[in-house]
């Protein structure tokens, strides 16, 4: 089978979906690369549209489209993550590593990026995150 590519972002903020806040096509491909991840397959570190933008009703061209200003935001949310979970495109990881990894970056990650994202009703309801959350404060 093949690699599952995740942008960036998508490293840090898939470990708080819960099913909730988006199209069913979305929701269900969602659904199917965490379990992917979940059960040992290989993530492969991607630059650009990933396996999860697949079925983003907002992808179009190769470029978010769900703001005047998203693709650039999504660029910078990507590299930063990178930065913070000390990691490079192409890289290939799996994601018990990324579940060690994100709570000791978490703090600097929401201070940035979640109290301002469009998509935090959506990930306030995960547990996950909250306890992330809280414990950060």
């Amino acid at each position: 089978m093949e690699n599952i590519r995740l942008r960036g972002h998508h490293l840090i903020c898939l470990h708080f979906f819960q099913g909730k806040g988006y199209h069913p096509e979305f929701i269900e491909n969602l659904a199917h690369l965490l379990k992917r991840a979940r059960d040992g397959d290989t993530i492969e570190v991607y630059s650009g549209p990933d396996d999860v933008c697949k079925q983003c009703p907002y992808l179009r061209n190769r470029k978010c489209s769900f703001s005047d200003n998203a693709e650039a935001e999504i660029q910078d949310m990507d590299t930063t993550a990178l930065e913070l979970l000390q990691i490079t495109t192409h890289t290939l990881l799996h994601w018990n590593h990324l579940q060690e990894k994100v709570p000791g970056i978490f703090k600097k990650w929401a201070d940035k990026y979640c109290r301002s994202c469009s998509w935090k009703t959506v990930c306030t309801v995960s547990d996950a995150h909250n306890n992330l959350f809280n414990k950060s404060r």
